[in-house]
């Protein structure tokens, strides 16, 4: 199974480097975009078949280690 994870900065919270690019995008004339978040996406192959103890499983792993729940949000994707 493999599971893929979208981290991405909460509502309210500064994105500076989402302000950096659409800084950038703006001098080379991308005027259409009206704001840009940058996140990360982690995916990871996982032994589990059981869908549901590898969403506890990924959960975990959120919550202990690959987002600061403090100010990221994130959401999983499980694919078979």
């Amino acid at each position: 199974m493999k599971a893929i994870v979208n981290i991405s900065l909460k509502a309210g919270v500064l994105d500076s480097q989402g302000k950096a690019v659409h800084h950038a995008l703006d001098s080379l004339k991308f005027d259409g975009v009206e704001d840009v978040r940058v996140g990360k996406q982690i995916i990871m192959k996982l032994s589990s078949t059981d869908e549901t103890t590898a969403r506890a499983e990924v959960t975990k792993m959120c919550e202990d280690l690959l987002a600061n729940t403090v100010i990221e949000d994130y959401e999983i994707e499980l694919i078979k």
